[in-house]
């Protein structure tokens, strides 16, 4: 299953060239999750006061392939390539029209109110 988001480059978002930021990548992809839990009936916060469940990164590898500049129209691509009973394993990709710009390989692991690893909520797995 492949999510897609969509997104434009502000110029809040690039350096004094027009290049977007390296970490403002990390928050186009954490964006891109957050719609896919929504997309999926998910209210987070809810979740969090009714379960005390959230989710937090625990890896991420990123490869910067090429520059997105001020006024792209950018789509994330996330792709779930391993559910465990508490963590996720995902492939985000950011593309511009046809040219790949970044990769990222995110794990993300399922807390509860004490720090330690919980199950993934039901509504959550494929």
């Amino acid at each position: 299953m492949i999510h897609t988001f969509r997104l434009r480059v502000y110029y809040e978002d690039t350096d004094f060239g027009g290049i977007v930021y390296y970490a403002n990548y990390l928050k186009y992809i954490e964006r891109a999750r957050s719609e896919w839990v929504r997309d999926r009936g998910v209210d987070q916060r809810r979740m969090k006061e009714d379960t005390g469940i959230v989710f937090a990164v625990r890896r991420v590898e990123a490869d910067y392939l090429s520059p997105a500049r001020f006024d792209d129209a950018l789509e994330v691509r996330t792709e779930f390539l391993e559910f465990g009973s508490a963590k996720v394993i995902l492939r985000q990709e950011i593309w511009r029209d046809d040219t790949l710009l970044f990769v990222g390989t995110v794990t993300l692991v399922a807390i509860g109110e004490d720090g330690r690893p919980t199950r993934i909520p039901a509504v959550l797995r494929p």
